[in-house]
């Protein structure tokens, strides 16, 4: 503002003077000095001109101190809303499509005897299916400023919908969030990954064996360090699987002790190479003498279907009579090299019998390697140790170039394969011994929309007789159509 008068002050001056005296302006060692301190200006004598100066200065200055309120006001409303908002619960939903075709062009007579082990159509080969695998309405928010919530039911069956995640939790508990309700359990890097960003159609045998379905009720601590270079997740679990009657009834509480920890020591280049490394564990105490008088069930059972989506499990202990313990271990890597993709996971159980009957050691293993032969990368999100959403390079079909130009793109395309091995036989438990090779062929339209492709090729032995028979290869072709938001 002093700045301002000065230069009108100077400009008036130089004027009247020239004016007044009627002769050209004085040269500048000619003028008279100024007065001296800032405030002159205000001490000058005022003519007509400097009355309009002075009304112009203080328009300005009521101009300034207006816009100064207006954004003063502005603010404090911004602020007010933001705390309103903070004071409300928040709602956001989401979602995911999966629709499957399975088809089972050969399979050995005793894989007709797995699919099929009574009823009317006892031994017939496994039949050909057109269903969705799921499809999931997601519900999610917070509560006020430091809890969060999360709702999500599968209509896959709609007569008979399952809710899956339904849990209420806390941002900051020592660092940490807590989380309660039902939840997955974290064993098993496969399906600890969201099924919407998963290489294949279906999980691996031994990680369905071991963790079928992954939802329980319990309690879980996660966490992460500042620099995402660690992350964990601890808790305690029921043993049962909620989702349909979504509750435990029993004196036993078969419960769980499970905990992972993971790393990622390299992530490099924007996330197209990194590196995951994890050790994941669980105890757990199930119910192995439950009988038809109670109303629990033996937990103690680990089955599998055959990495595609059959009707039954094809790979099954039964319910383990005199269990009293089992632990497991589980071993996770998982890397990244730009386009070329290598993950493997390896995951033992020992179970312990009461009643001098064997102790049982049951485990299994897969490696799988996938290639972006259109330039992408996985992604990983080093806070929680899963796979991330899958962004293509140019979307399919119709691709904005800007500046009003459209033109077709390919999408992403990526070839994998993965060699996957379950061996839960052992003493007088004929689960059967599982092995299989899966090829996938995986075509992302964008980053929320898949075509996927998969060829399993495999085989069971040692299995407990099913119609005389303790073995059989087969042959599975699947394809999903697979929709996120």
């Amino acid at each position: 503002m002093k700045t301002i008068r000065a230069f009108l002050a100077i400009v008036a001056v130089g004027s009247l003077a020239t004016a007044a005296m009627g002769q050209d302006p004085l040269a500048p060692n000619e003028l008279p000095p100024l007065p001296n301190g800032a405030e002159f200006l205000t001490d000058a004598p005022l003519d007509d001109l400097g009355v309009r100066i002075k009304a112009l200065e203080d328009a300005w200055d009521a101009h300034m101190m207006s816009l100064s309120e207006s954004k003063k006001k502005a603010e404090e409303d911004k602020r007010k809303k933001e705390l309103e908002a903070k004071s409300k619960p928040t709602f956001k939903l989401g979602g995911r499509i999966h629709g499957d075709a399975w088809f089972f062009p050969q399979s050995d007579p005793g894989i007709g005897f797995f699919e099929h082990p009574s009823g009317p159509l006892v031994g017939q080969d496994p039949e050909d299916r057109l269903a969705f695998r799921r499809v999931r309405l997601e519900f999610q928010g917070d509560l006020l400023e430091s809890m969060f919530w999360r709702l999500q039911v599968d209509f896959a069956s709609p007569h008979e919908p399952v809710f899956k995640d339904v849990y209420i939790g806390f941002d900051d508990v020592f660092g940490q969030k807590l989380i309660i309700g039902n939840q997955k359990r974290p064993l098993g890097l496969d399906t600890w990954n969201s099924s919407r960003f998963n290489i294949f159609l279906e999980r691996p045998m031994i990680i369905e064996d071991l963790n079928a379905d992954a939802r329980r009720l319990g309690i879980a601590m996660h966490g992460v360090t500042e620099d995402e270079f660690w992350n964990w997740q601890y808790g305690v679990y029921n043993l049962e699987d909620q989702q349909v009657d979504g509750a435990y009834v029993g004196d036993h509480l078969q419960l769980s002790a499970n905990g992972r920890l993971a790393c990622s020591p390299i992530f490099e280049n924007d996330g197209e190479d990194w590196m995951h490394l994890a050790i994941a564990g669980m105890v757990a105490v199930p119910d192995g003498n439950a009988t038809a008088a109670v109303t629990n069930v033996n937990e103690a059972r680990f089955r599998s279907r055959p990495e595609g989506r059959s009707a039954s499990a094809w790979i099954d202990t039964g319910r383990i009579a005199g269990a009293e313990a089992f632990e497991i271990l589980g071993l996770e890597y998982m890397q990244n090299f730009g386009p070329l993709h290598v993950c493997g996971e390896y995951q033992f159980n020992w179970l312990q019998r009461n009643a001098g009957m064997s102790d049982l050691f049951l485990h299994g293993a897969y490696f799988q390697v996938g290639y972006f032969l259109t330039g992408e990368h996985m992604t990983l999100k080093r806070e929680s140790g899963q796979l991330d959403r899958v962004k293509p390079i140019e979307n399919f079909f119709l691709v904005d170039h800007l500046m009003g130009e459209e033109g077709n793109g390919l999408g992403a395309w990526q070839v994998a394969a993965r060699y996957s091995y379950a061996d839960f036989t052992d003493a007088d438990v004929m689960g059967g011994v599982g092995q299989s090779m899966t090829f996938a062929l995986n075509w992302h339209w964008n980053a929320y929309a898949k075509l996927q492709f998969n060829a399993i090729g495999g085989r069971i032995d040692d299995r407990a007789a099913a119609g005389g028979y303790t073995s059989g290869d087969y042959w599975i072709l699947g394809t999903r159509f697979a929709v996120d938001f």
